[in-house]
């Protein structure tokens, strides 16, 4: 079995790799990360630098990686050292919106273009997407948070339209979107002052009830939106 994650030195992309070397202790794991190194090492982890919005440095990935089985993608991108979710449309920034375009979408586009051709010859081929609840546009009662929130909804799409593509072309492939829920991390760090602290989970716990989900699907669950417990959210 040979697993990709993406992202794999983040919060929770840390979590998923220890999850995976415990439940699969025969897979070979490929780690990415954009800048700093994981200083998780095992015989069975093979580390890549490689920034996923990059086309050819995608391209040149799924060339050194060749045939995979699952990829797990745990990109995410909320804020910056200088700019956070908009409370109001007059916060917008041009720059912030493409940003979070190009960090929370652009890469799972690349993954499956660049992709398909190796997850066929996978006997059961699954790709597992991070995406966020505030991504739904039925569940959106509060509004702002306009980039990240459009982000995550176009990424909701191109899973749901890759998943019609790979029912032709890939009909044993799975490709779902997961929410994770409110994970402990730099990422909600300045956002958990009003979460109930039984609502704020540990990249343990987050890592461990993904993994599930993940193995719980099959073919005919691609193209859907579950949370961590598994349950189905509206797109």
């Amino acid at each position: 079995m040979k697993l990709l994650i993406l992202s794999a030195n983040g919060g929770i992309g840390n979590a998923v790799v220890g999850e995976c070397l415990r439940r699969f202790p025969e897979a070979t794991i490929i780690g990415t990360y954009r800048r700093s190194y994981s200083e998780v090492t095992h015989q069975n982890i093979l580390w890549f630098r490689v920034n996923l919005s990059s086309e050819e440095e995608v391209e040149q990935l799924s060339k050194e990686v060749g045939n995979v089985d699952w990829i797990i993608n745990c990109t995410g991108f909320l804020h910056g050292e200088h700019k956070g979710p908009e409370k109001n449309i007059s916060s917008l920034s041009q720059e912030f919106f493409i940003e979070n375009i190009n960090r929370n979408t652009v890469p799972t586009l690349l993954l499956a273009k660049y992709f398909t051709k190796t997850l066929k010859q996978s006997s059961n081929p699954k790709v597992a997407v991070l995406s966020a609840k505030v991504g739904s546009i039925d569940d959106n009662q509060l509004g702002g948070w306009y980039s990240y929130r459009c982000a995550k909804a176009a990424l909701n799409m191109l899973i749901k339209t890759i998943s019609i593509e790979w029912h032709r072309v890939l009909p044993k492939a799975t490709i779902v979107a997961l929410h994770p829920g409110t994970t402990d991390t730099s990422l909600s760090k300045p956002f958990q002052a009003n979460v109930p602290p039984e609502k704020l989970f540990s990249t343990e716990k987050v890592a461990f009830d993904l993994l599930n989900v993940i193995e719980a699907t099959t073919a005919e669950s691609s193209g859907e939106f579950y949370n961590y417990a598994g349950e189905k959210l509206p797109w």
